[in-house]
């Protein structure tokens, strides 16, 4: 009976993909009907319809039906795309080699996670001193069909206990279960309803965690202004276990993070209200019922302790230093009068790691690694020497640690490890890729471009060399611009795949990141938002008028808020690009904070019921209220999970039924809707490969090339 249930609900779709009728005359895609309904809201006295409030629903058996029809529909034009396998063989091919991810000590084992090829999650492996190898932990026996993942692992400070969390079908809700590394066995402290925070140990006796309270049905109705910090005893139940922070009215923030130093003296807590700015506060373990010590108590700045001596306290801040600086000040008065510099600011923003009893300086000199390394008296040893120009990552571990890794990419070289000697200064070559890609025969470029307002902006352009600037290449733009996060250069074995299709990467350090520090941040958000959008327009009017490429060879592609940046330009600039690509979108900025942990990033967008002008800015490059009848768009491809309880697939809908109800013309809009999949983290590899191949091919097509510009090697 359930097959016939099934045979005919795929009758009925396939019916329904080919005889499909729609009220927008304009279009000559005939796209599946949405329904509408009559709902509005008010907003200091202006009405706005929202005739799709009904897809936010995303537990009704009527928004499941319409992914189902919405998929299909996808699935029936992709499939007319006659390189669209070709593509996947070559994704396959070329993903299918050994990876290695950084090694760290915990204990007496090195642990490192590896994939073989086309696993869909990395193993943990782990070896005594270089000795064989063996497999630790395998999420890939998680779950059949590759859908529940590894969040995270911390291990006890003597490496003989873990506590590792697992996320299901891509939801940021996890599971943390703990384990005896020596014997692999489980204890059976299983921690359930585990969203966002981190875990940290104190001794081999418990681990901190955080939590919300979880909502009963859709995730929709969660309190996420109500995290909380707990401590699980091992051996007890999770009902036992304490709440330390968080819950009462003085205590009442969207994100609380908790950790031990690694001498397990001192417990902190960074509570925040947004995803910028933090409290920050400190209580002595060795001292019976301490109490929290205020460092910081207030959200002006994002500081955090890196590391700590005895009772001094060594903390990494942006407070009135726009690019961060190391201080250091004794925990028994903590507040920022009594700071003392240990490592200054510069003009170049600081992100710094410790190991091996150093701290290591890793400065972004227009979004390229510049890595020095210091003592904890802030003398500079040495500057490190990389293997070129790009990111480097690592140099991380305990101070007892006679050994650091750190790993080296940029957009056309895959990641090397090294192993570095912090002692001596020498590096040596710990692991190399064998890829069947061969980075010599591509580059990459940094440029400058002026934005709307005059504000020199950076792009890294990469494509194959010998490329001819003819004004016809195929162009993927991607940016992001927001949340102080920065886009350095980075390997991606799919962006590879488009350069050797004959592709060009480019991808542009927008204001809203976090390349040139908090004032670079600060300049796109909230009411400043748009100078993000002039950014990103500026770089395709770039690409165009130097011969890259051109308007009808153009793709734009962003994923989360760079899903945003995508709607938002071509609401504004439809005529800018031929191809939009957006992920996992914020699209509704008139609701997104009602939504899940939407509320936290008010940092960034601010929210409609600030004031009128917040709610007429937001309003106006809202994307979902900005698609107006009578205009031709760029061909669409949206990408969304239907587990995202991050940034709520409701988004996605929204946006793809306003488009579908007003595109003119025949560029396509399509939604491609990925099952038992969230925000992007932890999707198995298989099915990423099949994104990417739709996607690439979704925009060959629609670019007019009837075959694939460039041979690939299947």
């Amino acid at each position: 009976m359930k097959r016939l249930i099934i045979l005919l609900f795929t009758l009925a779709l396939s019916i329904a993909c080919k005889n499909l009728k729609t009220e927008n005359k304009d279009s000559i895609v005939k796209y599946p009907k949405t329904k509408t309904v009559d709902t509005v809201d008010i907003y200091f006295g202006f009405e706005v319809k929202d005739p799709y409030r009904w897809l936010e629903d995303d537990q009704s058996k009527e928004t499941e039906t319409w992914v189902k029809i919405q998929n299909a529909f996808t699935s029936h034009y992709l499939k007319q795309i006659p390189y669209r396998n070709d593509i996947k063989e070559r994704l396959s091919k070329i993903w299918n080699y050994e990876k290695i991810g950084m090694p760290f000590i915990a204990g007496k084992y090195t642990y490192f996670p590896k994939n073989n090829g086309l696993q869909n999650h990395d193993v943990i492996y782990r070896k005594l001193n270089d000795t064989e190898t063996e497999v630790f932990l395998d999420p890939n026996t998680f779950s059949i069909d590759g859908t529940t993942s590894l969040g995270g692992l911390s291990f006890s400070k003597d490496g003989s206990l873990l506590a590792y969390s697992i996320s299901e079908g891509g939801s940021d809700w996890r599971k943390i279960l703990v384990m005896q590394t020596e014997t692999k066995e489980f204890i059976g402290d299983t921690i359930t309803e585990v969203k966002f925070g981190n875990i940290s140990w104190y001794k081999n006796e418990g681990f901190y965690y955080s939590s919300y309270d979880k909502p009963n049905g859709s995730e929709l109705s969660a309190k996420t202004d109500q995290h909380k910090v707990y401590y699980h005893k091992l051996g007890t139940s999770q009902k036992e276990d304490a709440l330390i922070y968080g819950g009462t009215p003085e205590e009442k923030h969207r994100y609380l993070y908790a950790s031990v130093t690694e001498d397990n003296r001192y417990l902190i807590i960074t509570p925040r209200v947004s995803t910028s700015g933090n409290k920050l506060f400190v209580k002595d373990l060795s001292i019976e019922n301490s109490k929290f010590i205020p460092v910081l108590n207030h959200t002006d700045s994002d500081s955090y302790i890196i590391d700590n001596v005895g009772s001094k306290l060594f903390i990494v801040t942006n407070l009135n230093t726009p690019n961060k600086k190391i201080v250091w000040v004794d925990a028994s008065n903590p507040t920022p009068e009594h700071w003392v510099d240990v490592i200054p600011e510069t003009e170049f923003v600081l992100n710094p790691s410790k190991g091996s009893g150093y701290f290591f300086a890793d400065y972004m000199v227009d979004a390229i690694s510049k890595v020095k390394q210091y003592d904890y008296q802030g003398h500079l040893i040495k500057e490190i020497q990389l293997p070129g120009s790009g990111t480097a990552d690592g140099f991380s571990g305990k101070a007892k640690d006679d050994a650091l890794y750190y790993s080296f990419t940029n957009y056309n070289t895959p990641s090397n490890i090294y192993k570095f000697n912090p002692k001596t200064g020498e590096t040596a070559l710990y692991w190399k890729p064998k890829i069947d890609f061969k980075s010599e025969d591509y580059e990459s470029n940094q440029v400058f471009y002026t934005s709307k307002d005059g504000t020199k902006i950076p792009m890294m352009i990469t494509h194959k060399k010998g490329l001819k600037l003819n004004g016809k290449n195929p162009t993927i733009l991607y940016g992001y611009g927001g949340f102080n996060i920065s886009l350095t250069p980075a390997f991606s074995i799919a962006n590879a795949v488009w350069m050797e299709l004959g592709g060009i990467l480019a991808i542009p350090n927008l204001r809203g990141g976090g390349e040139y520090g908090s004032k670079w941040h600060d300049a796109g958000t909230q009411l400043k938002k748009q100078h993000v959008f002039d950014d990103f327009i500026a770089a395709a009017e770039y690409l165009i008028a130097h011969n890259y490429t051109a308007s009808n060879y153009l793709a734009l592609r962003g994923g989360s808020n760079g899903g945003l940046l995508v709607g938002a330009v071509i609401t504004q600039r439809p005529d800018l690009a031929k191809v939009a690509l957006p992920a996992v979108g914020v699209l509704d900025m008139l609701r997104y904070h009602t939504f899940t942990s939407g509320a936290g990033w008010a940092y960034d967008y601010g929210t409609a019921e600030d004031s009128k002008d917040m709610f007429d800015y937001l309003k106006n490059y809202s994307p979902v209220h900005n698609v107006k009848k009578g205009v031709e768009y760029p061909a669409t491809l949206i990408t969304t999970g239907d587990h995202d309880d991050r940034v709520v697939p409701a988004h996605s809908f929204k946006f793809a039924a306003e488009l579908q109800s007003k595109q003119t013309g025949n560029n396509p809009t399509l939604i491609r809707i990925e099952t038992d999949a969230g925000h992007g983290a932890g999707t198995p590899v298989s099915k990423t490969i099949e994104q990417y191949a739709d996607i690439f091919g979704f925009t060959l097509y629609n670019m007019g090339f009837k075959e694939l510009p460039n041979k690939i090697k299947i």
